[in-house]
């Protein structure tokens, strides 16, 4: 109220769901990133990609927050390369380069449907994806359908081991969100997540928690 702010929460554990605005929609800015490192591995496990081929890296990729991409302009980086800078440190770049190599955006779309999510929108790249102003539904989500979605890919058999231990070590090795999730949780529980930050003033955070006890929490803010 003191920001003039909307707040959507989804949270579910084996013990229920806690919802708050879950069924509004909202920009999900770079948390789709998550999604797209999961559907790609899936298209490596269905043998239409493989994580070790190479991708060259141009300066026409180039649009802001390169962190990985940008001093690799000129050479390449491998697909694995490329989903760890999405996941990890968020790196646009990547993720557009994904976009492109997978077919593009309709492809995306496509797998949010494959998985049963009749909701989340996929309409554009990075940046552009991130300027939602409200009442745009555009590349938006609500938050009951993104946990959903992890439930889908972080507790469900979608990936293999191999690929679900490498998507959750992104997830829990990001540097990125630590006044998000991670500010709200003890200390003793471990959070792996993927914030999302949009020019409109959004600020999200998504992932999987985990107690020192108990089943995991999936939540989306």
């Amino acid at each position: 109220a003191r920001h003039g702010g909307r707040i959507g929460v989804c949270a579910m554990s084996e013990g229920g769901i806690v919802k708050w605005r879950a069924g509004e929609r909202f920009p999900y800015c770079s948390t789709f990133k998550l999604f797209l490192a999961a559907s790609v591995m899936e298209r490596v496990q269905d043998g239409l990609e493989k994580l070790d081929r190479a991708v060259p890296i141009a300066e026409s990729d180039m649009v802001p927050h390169a962190p990985v991409t940008g001093p690799a302009v000129g050479s390449s980086l491998t697909i694995m390369q490329l989903l760890k800078a999405t996941v990890e440190v968020s790196d646009n770049p990547a993720a557009n380069i994904l976009f492109r190599e997978m077919g593009g955006l309709e492809v995306f779309q496509k797998w949010y449907r494959s998985i049963g999510d009749r909701i989340t929108r996929v309409d554009r790249n990075e940046v552009a994806l991130n300027s939602a102003l409200p009442g745009d539904h555009r590349d938006t989500t609500t938050p009951q359908q993104c946990v959903a979605n992890l439930h889908s890919v972080l507790r469900r058999s979608l990936l293999s081991a191999g690929h679900l231990e490498m998507l959750e070590k992104w997830l829990t090795e990001t540097p990125t969100g630590t006044l998000r999730i991670k500010a709200a949780v003890p200390a003793n529980y471990k959070v792996g997540h993927k914030t999302g930050t949009g020019a409109q003033n959004t600020r999200n955070d998504i992932g999987i928690i985990w107690p020192p006890r108990g089943a995991p929490i999936l939540i989306a803010v």
